[in-house]
């Protein structure tokens, strides 16, 4: 190969290398004050932080009594919906969901053991229905407890922009 070939292949992978795009990255504050972001955008992927359940009956400080939360399916559902939520003020729909990770807290109520059923009860009403087929790829995990002591379901999401 002559030296003037070689000049010319060194020129073209340095400016082919040179023309790799950056990704963006987005933050999405839910306040000031929190510790975490509720998502980040990498490019066109989304990575949402693990949501748990809203309560189905606040707090009564005055009567004293606690939150209650639900058994595993309500508090599955109430995360998904809280996801739905999150990923439609980024433009984005359920169908766009690629990969699922759920994190799972044995029931009291049901002796420490894990409600896969719940679960899964909550999860079909989402994905692979006929309003919505697409179902993410989704990993699901016991574990001893979550950050919350009432939590029972936290559920983190990947989605993508589709071009």
């Amino acid at each position: 190969m002559t030296m003037k070939k070689i000049v010319m292949a060194a020129v073209l992978v340095s400016a082919a290398c040179g023309m790799q795009a950056q990704v963006v990255v987005k933050h999405l504050q839910p306040n000031e004050k929190s510790p975490i972001a509720n998502g980040v955008w990498a490019g066109d992927t989304l990575y949402l932080s693990g949501q748990l359940a809203s309560p189905v009956t606040a707090a009564d400080a005055a009567k004293g009594t606690a939150a209650v939360y639900g058994d595993t399916k309500t508090q599955s559902l109430s995360a998904l919906n809280k996801i739905q939520a999150l990923l439609k003020e980024q433009g984005l729909d359920m169908k766009d969901v690629v990969k699922m990770t759920v994190f799972l807290a044995g029931d009291p109520a049901m002796g420490n053991k894990l409600d896969f059923a719940g679960l899964q009860g909550a999860y079909t009403q989402f994905f692979g229905t006929t309003d919505q087929p697409n179902k993410p790829a989704r990993s699901a995990f016991q574990v001893a407890a979550l950050a919350a002591p009432w939590a029972l379901v936290e559920i983190e999401v990947i989605a993508v922009r589709g071009k």
